[in-house]
């Protein structure tokens, strides 16, 4: 009996000991439980439509990949909260990779078009909160992909916001760790760098993101930091109060990707003020995008053929050169960062940006929405004063880069919820070809 309890004990303090370190936020910054700063080199994960997080014997074939070319994170856009993900955490996490998962469900997203932010909502983004807190190797959340994807679309960034207040109060109310939420933005060249600033602003930290992150597709073929547009990028950020990475990028305009954008987002030029970067994407599908397959494309008309043509699991392989491309970069990339001990935050809140009719309609100082609060036109200028502190100049360069470098209208990753309901629909019998 004193053996078996022996054992017991000391294999609890293996588990302990071996526990992969916590992410959280400090200032402009992640850094790990351990006191190390994070950046974050990331792939877009998302096998299936509902949940590539289910089937332990995938996620084992293609952590093993990903750990071969230095992979600490993967981002998955959707999951089903009732299924169970403990062996396929428990196997990313042996790896060293940690998971950014966005809140949203097909039908819980924030909208764009008639913005609203209900209990319905809520209660759906905290049952994925409920499933995943308990994992140590659960980076962050997001609280919306790509909501705005209009120069008019700004009447919907109070929705955003009151979500990530929500959520962080959720998440506290449940006496979870301070487990990071924010947002993925589009690259929108007329809402940078406004829509960062009205998310982190304000003099009540509890309304403010925790992280913010940009979904880019700038850097095409032979070009640089300036010439892509990154300068500017970094231009719009040097005095974030809150960290900031790219939650997706990857440019597929010039074949093969070389992915020398990530020399630069892990260089001394960038790693001051980003937090690194997520490749899209995993898997080659209709979009071309993806770094492994596990098949030729086949005609989906076949018999026993998967509903799309893709096939969605098996062995991984990479896809031409572009996997190895990665992996030597990824490899010769390797910021130290600054130590948590070593970091004493300075940066404050950035003024909220002021109402400008056409361009930003949305009154900095205006109270958030509250729950079950739906868009009506003209409530974003004209409702009560909150906690806001409104300031007509937004923090950050002015200057923007060419709208057509940015990706954001036609970003991979926003068709992810176009995947998701196409998906759906094409692949009704996924799971029963599965």
């Amino acid at each position: 009996m004193r053996t078996a309890l022996l054992a017991s004990a000391l294999a609890g303090l293996a588990a302990v000991a071996s526990a992969i370190p916590t992410i959280s936020v400090k200032g402009s910054k992640f850094f790990t439980s351990d006191g190390d700063q994070f950046f974050v080199k990331g792939i877009a994960y998302q096998l299936v439509p509902d949940d590539p997080l289910i089937d332990d014997t995938q996620c084992k074939l293609d952590a093993a990949l990903m750990k071969t070319i230095g992979t600490n994170s993967i981002r998955v856009y959707h999951v089903d909260p009732t299924a169970d993900h403990k062996a396929c955490m428990q196997t990313f996490e042996d790896a060293g990779i940690y998971l950014w998962l966005d809140l949203d469900t097909f039908n819980s997203q924030i909208e764009q078009q008639g913005a609203h932010w209900n209990e319905t909502q809520r209660d759906a983004f905290g049952a994925v909160m409920d499933a995943f807190h308990q994992f140590d190797n659960l980076a962050g959340f997001f609280v919306g992909n790509e909501v705005l994807t209009m120069d008019n679309g700004s009447v919907a960034a109070p929705y955003v916001k009151a979500a990530a207040r929500d959520m962080k109060a959720y998440r506290d109310s449940k006496n979870y760790r301070k487990i990071p939420v924010g947002y993925s933005a589009a690259d929108i060249a007329s809402l940078r760098p406004t829509l960062q600033n009205y998310l982190s602003c304000g003099s009540n930290a509890s309304e403010q993101i925790d992280f913010y992150a940009l979904n880019a597709y700038e850097w095409c073929g032979d070009v640089n930091f300036q010439t892509s547009g990154y300068d500017i990028l970094t231009k719009q950020i040097l005095t974030y109060n809150v960290p900031i990475f790219f939650s997706e990028t990857g440019c597929i305009a010039v074949r093969p990707r070389t992915f020398e954008d990530q020399t630069a987002i892990f260089g001394e030029e960038m790693t001051p003020y980003w937090s690194g970067s997520i490749i899209y994407e995993w898997i080659e599908e209709a979009n071309n995008y993806g770094l492994i397959k596990y098949g030729e494309k086949v005609d989906p008309s076949l018999p026993d053929a998967p509903p799309d043509g893709y096939t969605r699991s098996g062995k991984p392989t990479p896809v031409g050169v572009e996997f190895e491309n990665l992996s030597k970069v990824w490899k010769s990339v390797n910021p130290s960062g600054v130590k948590e001990s070593a970091y004493n935050p300075t940066l404050t809140p950035p003024p909220c940006p002021a109402f400008t009719s056409t361009a930003w309609e949305v009154n900095g100082a205006a109270a958030l929405p509250t729950l079950g609060q739906t868009y009506r036109q003209g409530e974003a200028s004209n409702a009560p004063t909150g906690s806001g502190n409104a300031a007509a100049t937004p923090t950050g360069a002015q200057a923007s880069a060419s709208e057509t470098k940015g990706a954001a209208p036609a970003s991979p990753g926003r068709e992810l919820r176009g995947m998701g309901v196409g998906l759906v629909g094409v692949l009704v019998g996924f799971f029963w070809w599965m």
